[in-house]
């Protein structure tokens, strides 16, 4: 019966769901319980959930660990506003029997233009040029011209298709890597296929649009940054964890790179001490790449598009 149905929201901080009218499509399956808040501490994460059987995870700051998991017998559903599951332990969730659902490829063409963004950004030293002249300094510095330069994309997913596709429409040469090469796909991205050195080698902008995964994890470090041409800029809009902080912080400093713009970071929200800050050369994005009025609707249709499969025992887009 639909009143035995418990939706939760564990925390909704910063906005995503909350006034939404998709909400209203659950309502009559249910009860749908909002906290708008982010939970402080874990117990105060499990209190806040203890009775639900699905849980829509807004926001990826909120994770759910495997001793988490461990803690909620009644969990049948974990469905995310996001495309990476990161957040959640997967492996308990699969021991458990708990479902989880995420929204592969449903925003990726706006967190594309976010990368595309990004780049442009950085190429053209916008948030340096935006410091010096709020410090009362005229300064000059050379910017990077991006037509007839060389894009990498690193991960020819939804996004990384994306990417591509706007990179050959602003008259970039691309070049890819991905995982699971092959000529079918080469010849529908209309894209050259290299190996990972190789394209580290010869791109002059490098996007990062791999899934978190403990193959990636620290897939870019001190050896990959050092392969980069000099010069080249790094933008990142996949995971935090993708590339090791310490690394890309030398190779800004030292000039090695002209810049990075990144949507994600090793730690979100950012500390105030957060090394990054001390680079010059970067833009920087707090974890935003769809939030647009149609990013956010989108992901919240299709959270709850995720759950309503799942009740009427069709669950789609399932990870576990």
């Amino acid at each position: 019966m639909a009143s035995r149905n418990k939706f939760v929201v564990p925390g909704d901080q910063p906005v995503q769901i909350q006034g939404s009218p998709h909400i209203d499509r659950l309502k009559s399956r249910g009860e749908f319980v909002m906290y708008a808040d982010r939970p402080a501490t874990m117990q105060e994460q499990l209190d806040r959930v203890k009775d639900a059987n699905v849980i829509l995870n807004t926001r990826g700051a909120v994770k759910w660990p495997g001793e988490a998991l461990r803690r909620l017998p009644k969990l049948k559903l974990i469905a995310t506003c996001s495309i990476g599951t990161d957040m959640i332990d997967l492996k308990t969730a699969k021991e458990l029997g708990i479902t989880v659902c995420n929204q592969p490829g449903r925003t990726a063409p706006l967190v594309a233009e976010h990368a595309i963004a990004l780049m442009f950004a950085t190429a053209k030293r916008a948030a340096y040029f935006t410091t010096e002249l709020k410090a009362g300094r005229w300064t000059k510095m050379d910017m990077v011209y991006l037509r007839g330069k060389t894009l990498g994309v690193i991960g020819t997913g939804n996004i990384g298709r994306e990417v591509a596709k706007l990179g050959v429409a602003l008259g970039m040469k691309v070049i890819a890597w991905t995982y699971n090469p092959s000529p079918e796909r080469e010849r529908e991205m209309g894209v050259k296929f290299v190996q990972m050195d190789e394209l580290l080698r010869n791109s002059d902008v490098v996007s990062l649009n791999v899934r978190l995964s403990d193959q990636s994890r620290g897939m870019i470090g001190k050896r990959e940054l050092a392969i980069m041409k000099k010069g080249s800029i790094l933008i990142n809009c996949g995971r935090g964890d993708l590339v090791q902080t310490g690394p890309l912080v030398d190779a800004l400093n030292s000039g090695h790179l002209a810049g990075a713009g990144l949507d994600v970071f090793d730690q979100e929200p950012l500390p105030p001490n957060h090394p990054i800050f001390v680079c010059q050369q970067v833009v920087l994005t707090p974890h935003c790449a769809d939030q647009t009025p149609e990013g956010v609707e989108l992901l919240n249709e299709g959270v709850v598009d995720n759950v309503l499969a799942f009740l009427d025992g069709k669950p789609k887009n399932v990870v576990v």
